[in-house]
């Protein structure tokens, strides 16, 4: 006769965090071997490949910008968490969440996870064809897990999601151009200039130039926009699954807010190195959630549970931050964060798109 036992929970790994393993190299950002900067080849009748997007876009002016850099990890995760799709498959399936749950979540995971984040896009948006469908189609592998019943379970008309599906998929896209859209008009100094709107025009090309990353994740043809009237339909046509919602976030195994779980599990393996990274968490996202609401249109500040009064106070919001908006886009502290949040492949990328770009645009120079 054999006796079963219960498998112990897994013992977790708790990390001591340095400077060097905060940093850490290419290995944790690069997939599907090294990157090709836009331009560095050429298409099959021999003029050089750029890409998605390439020198002279709107869009590179956008995510090129100082701001983008250093505000994005802030900026694409204020909207993201409003799309509720997209917040019920990290409360499901992302490692982190899979691994709070087990009980060997710590704090270096989390930043890990939202380090990863920028790097992982830029192969995407500043690289070559062949560099950006190799990303695309390792984040697309990934995510064939992540799907579920259950967006909202005291909504039961959202029904359930999947990342992989041409809804998913799209929306994740538009929410991470949008809203670094949304916060480089609000945010990104020029100089001395203080930061302003694009056109109307150039909104209307920002959202067209969307649609070759919007195909490249699997979108729907038919619901592509091609301007920001059709963008805000789209937004309209969808309005359902946006909006702060507690339920979604409440785990459905341990009925425990997922964010208040990773707080509690992350103190129970805590190390006092993990301050690092909890440091640079704090430096990146924490500290700007009221801003980056701030940047948001007024439905989408209605969404996110923002009052009325609070939302008239936006550009007030704003500017009591203004001096260290400014000084968080600064050079020096650009080049910090980039290093740290977008890799050393992300910085290389960068920096050969910037050149490209001030070749194309000198007035961006």
């Amino acid at each position: 006769m054999s006796i079963q036992t219960e498998a112990p929970n897994p013992k977790p790994h708790i990390p001591i965090v340095t400077e060097e393993l905060l940093l850490g190299t290419a290995a944790r950002w690069r997939r599907m071997g090294e990157v090709v900067p836009a331009g560095g080849s050429t298409t099959a009748d021999g003029s050089p490949d750029y890409g998605l997007f390439g020198p002279g876009s709107v869009m590179w002016e956008v995510l090129l910008h100082p701001a983008s850099i250093v505000f994005e990890t802030a900026a694409q995760a204020s909207l993201q968490f409003l799309y509720k799709p997209i917040t019920a498959g990290v409360r499901d399936e992302d490692p982190v969440s899979r691994k709070a749950r087990a009980g060997t979540f710590t704090m270096f995971d989390f930043f890990d996870r939202i380090q990863r984040n920028s790097g992982m896009h830029a192969p995407m948006w500043f690289g070559d064809t062949v560099t950006a469908t190799n990303m695309a189609t390792f984040l697309h592998r990934i995510h064939g897990h992540v799907s579920g019943p259950i967006i909202d379970p005291k909504d039961p008309s959202l029904g359930g999601y999947a990342a992989q599906s041409p809804r998913e998929a799209m929306w994740a896209a538009i929410t991470e151009l949008h809203g670094t859209l949304m916060a480089y008009e609000k945010l990104a100094w020029h100089g001395d200039t203080p930061p302003q709107p694009l056109s109307d025009a150039q909104r209307d090309q920002f959202v067209r130039e969307m649609a070759p990353y919007l195909r490249l994740v699997g979108a729907d043809e038919a619901e592509i926009p091609q301007s920001m009237s059709d963008l805000d339909a789209l937004y309209e046509k969808y309005w359902p699954y946006f909006g702060h919602s507690e339920s979604v976030f409440v785990d459905l195994e341990t009925g425990v807010n997922m964010m208040v779980q990773y707080q509690q599990v992350g103190q129970k393996n805590w190390h006092p190195s993990h301050k690092l990274a909890t440091d640079v968490i704090t430096e990146v996202y924490e500290q700007w959630r009221d801003i980056m609401h701030a940047v948001l249109p007024a439905n989408l500040q209605v969404a996110a549970g923002r009052t009325r009064e609070q939302i008239e106070a936006s550009d007030d919001t704003i500017r009591a931050r203004e001096a260290d908006i400014l000084e968080f886009q600064n050079p020096e502290n650009e080049a910090r964060i980039m290093r740290m949040m977008w890799g050393p492949d992300g910085v290389d990328l960068i920096e050969s798109a910037r050149r490209l770009h001030r070749e194309a645009s000198p007035a961006a120079a």
